[in-house]
C-alpha cells in the first residue's frame, strides 16, 4: 500500500514539476514575445488634461528604453465606463493598458453597478505613476481672494455659482464635492468630458470655480487668467509657495490628491506586467521625467503591483463617504 502511495506521489511530483516548468516557459515566453507590437495606452479622458499631459511624458521615455511606440488612446466621456469596456475587449496580452485613476478604481464600482465589469476581478495592477496636488482655483474676475472669502461669496449665492469638473467621478468632482461637504456651500456642478473642454470654459469666465491638477493649470495661474484659492495638499506645495492648503484655511483634516496609475486586463502574464512595472520604475528616473515631476510638485511612483493595489482599497475605503454623502450620480 505505502508502495504504491509512494510511486503515486512520485508521479504526482514529476507531474507537478513538469507542468511548473511548463508555465514557467509560458511566461518567459511571453516575457520574451512582449511587447511585439506597438502598446496601445487608453486615457479614459479628452486630451488636453492632466492625465493626457502624465501619459504623453511617461510614454515618450517608455517609448524610448523599450524601443516599442506606446500611443496614446483618448477615450473621454461616460465617466471613464466605455474606456473600461473597450480594454476588456482587447486581449490580455500586455499590448493594451488603461489609466486607471480614482473615477474608474474607486467611485464608478458605487455609482455604476451594470457597468459589465468588476474592477477587482476584471483589471489587475500595474503601478502607481504618481500623485498631483489638487488646486482649487476660481476665473479671475471672482471677486475673492482666498478660500474664506470664496465660501462666504458663495454662500450669499446659493446654487447660483457653478464648478466645472473632467466628468463624473473624476478626481476633480470628488475633490469639490468632499469640499461642499466640509465648508457647506451649494454650487451647481458642470461635468466635462475632460480638463481640457472644461478648463476652455472657466479660462473664458463661464465657470466660476473650479479643481484639477497641477500640470493643466499651473500656466493659467501664473498668467493670472485663474486664481489658486487653496490646494488640497496635506502641505503647502514647493510650485505655489504662497498658496495655503485647505486644512490651513480653516478646514482642519481636509486632504485630496489626484493619482494615475496603470492597470491592464485580469489573465495578463504576471511576467508582463512585472516587466512594465520596472519599466515604469526605470521611466521615473529618467531626467525629463522628474523634472516634470519637481516643475508640477507631483510625487512619483513606479512601486510594485501589490503596493498600488493595496493603495487604491485604502483609497475606495477613505472616498466612499463622499461619494455617498455627496449622491455622486453618474451623468
Amino acid at each position: 500500500m505505502n508502495h504504491h502511495f509512494s510511486i503515486r506521489r512520485r508521479d504526482y511530483l514529476r507531474q507537478s514539476a513538469a507542468t511548473g516548468l511548463a508555465l514557467a516557459g509560458v511566461s518567459s515566453h511571453a516575457q520574451a514575445a512582449w511587447p511585439s507590437k506597438p502598446i496601445r495606452w487608453i486615457v479614459p479622458f479628452a486630451p488636453g488634461g492632466t492625465s493626457s499631459i502624465v501619459a504623453r511624458s511617461i510614454a515618450a521615455e517608455l517609448t524610448k528604453q523599450m524601443g516599442v511606440s506606446f500611443v496614446i488612446d483618448n477615450k473621454g466621456g461616460g465617466g471613464g465606463v466605455p474606456a473600461m469596456q473597450e480594454l476588456l475587449r482587447t486581449p490580455a496580452d500586455g499590448h493594451t493598458i488603461i489609466m486607471s485613476h480614482i473615477g474608474l478604481m474607486v467611485v464608478n464600482p458605487l455609482i455604476y453597478p451594470d457597468s459589465g465589469y468588476d474592477v477587482e476581478k476584471d483589471f489587475v495592477p500595474v503601478t502607481l505613476l504618481n500623485r498631483i496636488p489638487s488646486l482649487f482655483v476660481v476665473h479671475k474676475d471672482v471677486p475673492v481672494t482666498d478660500l474664506k472669502s470664496f465660501v462666504a461669496y458663495a454662500k450669499a449665492r446659493p446654487g447660483r455659482l457653478n464648478y466645472a469638473s473632467a466628468g463624473n467621478a473624476s478626481a476633480g468632482h470628488l475633490a469639490v464635492e468632499a469640499l461642499k461637504l466640509k465648508t457647506g456651500i451649494f454650487m451647481t456642478h458642470i461635468p466635462y468630458r475632460g480638463t481640457g473642454p472644461a478648463l476652455t470654459d472657466v479660462l473664458a469666465g463661464r465657470i466660476e470655480f473650479f479643481s484639477a491638477g497641477t500640470p493643466a493649470l499651473l500656466p493659467h495661474i501664473r498668467s493670472g487668467a485663474l486664481r489658486c484659492l487653496a490646494v488640497g495638499s496635506a502641505q503647502r506645495i514647493a510650485v505655489l509657495p504662497d498658496v495655503p492648503t485647505v486644512a490651513e484655511s480653516g478646514y482642519p483634516g481636509f486632504q485630496t490628491v489626484q493619482w494615475y496609475g496603470i492597470h491592464a486586463r485580469a489573465g495578463t502574464p504576471a511576467a508582463i506586467i512585472n516587466r512594465l512595472q520596472q519599466e515604469c520604475a526605470k521611466a521615473m528616473q529618467a531626467p525629463e521625467v522628474m523634472a516634470k515631476h519637481e516643475a508640477e510638485s507631483a510625487i512619483a511612483g513606479g512601486g510594485p503591483a501589490q503596493e498600488y493595489a493595496n493603495f487604491v482599497r485604502s483609497e475606495q475605503a477613505r472616498w466612499r463617504e463622499v461619494v455617498i454623502k455627496g449622491q455622486i450620480k453618474p451623468g
